[in-house]
């Protein structure tokens, strides 16, 4: 499988959170499946650790790249075309991350690890 990790996803698998679901933990311990992590998720961590609003990432936020290949993720970068659907997509979701995550996993035909049940409605494949 191919998948792509929501942001809290990655947060909660880097400090071995529990919150993070057991059938999503076994698909990325899965060394079968490949493991995907958005430029927006950088963006989205980094973001949000100046802020205030995500002191559980500092690790995360200083050192992102790192971390991401220490743990054999491969990157994900954003495409105009990834851009060009998440600016159109019709949606009354608001948040950019959310929606750049969603198009990219419509666009890369990718499984898109997130507890966000409302993901569903968009189209995309969800695994929690």
């Amino acid at each position: 499988m191919r998948l792509l990790l929501d942001t809290h996803a990655l947060i909660w698998w880097i400090g071995g959170d529990e919150k993070l679901g057991s059938e999503a933990q076994a698909a990325i311990a899965d060394a079968k499946n490949e493991i995907l992590i958005s430029a927006v998720s950088a963006m989205e961590v980094t973001t949000k650790f100046r802020l205030g609003k995500l002191v559980e990432a500092e690790r995360l936020a200083q050192d992102f790249e790192a971390i991401i290949e220490e743990q054999g993720f491969a990157s994900l970068s954003i495409s105009i075309r990834h851009a060009t659907l998440a600016g159109g997509l019709q949606i009354s979701h608001k948040d950019p991350f959310d929606r750049l995550l969603i198009a990219q996993a419509i666009v890369e035909n990718l499984i898109l690890v997130t507890n966000e049940a409302v993901f569903d409605d968009f189209g995309v494949s969800r695994l929690w």
